[in-house]
């Protein structure tokens, strides 16, 4: 067996995972096709997301402490996209309400014959976090951070606190954007999708993937959807691939959300690459079951069970 991802000093922690970045509520519209040429329908289903937001549930399903901050408006938006995280006890104590303005939602088109989904995002400008409104000491009493590059300011200030602190860092990135190559450098575990891959890399996720490796700090992985994901540590030419589960997906939505979930729980119970990975596919099969991103997170008895019927290998 291969060496834990991460090793950490004795002692106990505060939290297992502190995240900073995205809540969202989605209006969810089930078409024949990814990109409907109708209007929109006036009355859609509403479901929670958000990348962090929806990880940190999954976490505090799975049965770890967690907390999020990120920033909401002070409509019924933040309050609906919040519920889920509270009534699973995530600590949400952080989050900065801007007054006036509207909650980031999405409408999410999932096609009904394969369960994949266009996001169409909404985001007031006001509704930004900014690293001067971050608690550090609750970041470095945590066991791990996870970040996305919602606010990049803010997700650096929260990695260069982790890192101070000893606390890996999980980066969950799907787009270049301005600043996130420095983001990028500060964390241990960048888990990105392939378009940031394929952009990285000139076009190959695979050169992409080992771009991303020589910057972080330890590994990185990048997501493919159907095919698993791929991972490479850092000063290792070695590509690790591990292949997605085979489930009836409903929705896509939320799957690398769940991934970096999965990821996480791995990281932290100290397996190493190989079973971290297959862990994060399992968790992000098992989310696509339903509709909504956090439709079909499952928790720690639902986990093992699937992962005992498909053992690896």
């Amino acid at each position: 067996m291969s060496p834990p991802l991460w090793r950490w000093p004795a002692g106990g922690a505060e939290l297992d995972v502190y995240g900073v970045g995205q809540i969202s509520l989605d209006r969810l519209w089930l078409v024949d096709a990814a990109a409907p040429a109708e209007s929109v329908p006036p009355e859609l289903p509403t479901f929670c997301g958000g990348q962090v937001a929806t990880a940190l549930l999954a976490l505090a399903r799975l049965g770890l402490r967690t907390a999020w901050t990120g920033a909401l408006g002070d409509d019924a938006a933040a309050n609906a996209a919040l519920a889920p995280l509270l009534a699973a006890g995530v600590d949400c104590s952080d989050a900065r309400r801007i007054h006036g303005a509207a909650t980031r939602r999405a409408l999410v088109c999932v096609e009904r014959s394969s369960g994949e989904r266009t996001v169409h995002p909404e985001r007031d400008p006001r509704v930004r976090l900014e690293p001067a409104e971050l608690a550090l000491t609750h970041i470095a009493g945590a066991r791990a951070l996870l970040v996305d590059a919602e606010d990049i300011p803010a997700s650096r200030a929260a990695a260069e606190a982790a890192h101070a602190a000893g606390v890996p860092v999980v980066l969950d990135a799907d787009c270049h954007r301005e600043g996130l190559d420095a983001l990028l450098a500060r964390s241990d575990f960048p888990i990105v999708s392939r378009p940031l891959a394929d952009f990285l890399g000139g076009g190959s996720a695979r050169r992409g993937l080992q771009v991303l490796a020589a910057r972080a700090r330890c590994a990185a992985v990048v997501t493919l959807g159907e095919a698993g994901a791929i991972a490479a540590r850092r000063g290792c030419n070695d590509v690790i691939a591990s292949p997605a589960f085979a489930v009836a997906a409903r929705d896509t939505t939320g799957a690398g959300d769940a991934f970096h979930a999965g990821f996480m729980l791995a990281l932290i119970a100290g397996a190493d690459l190989e079973e971290t990975l297959r862990t994060a596919n399992a968790v992000a099969a098992l989310n696509c079951e339903a509709l909504g991103a956090q439709g079909g997170l499952p928790d720690r008895t639902r986990l093992e069970h699937f992962l005992a019927e498909h053992p690896a290998g």
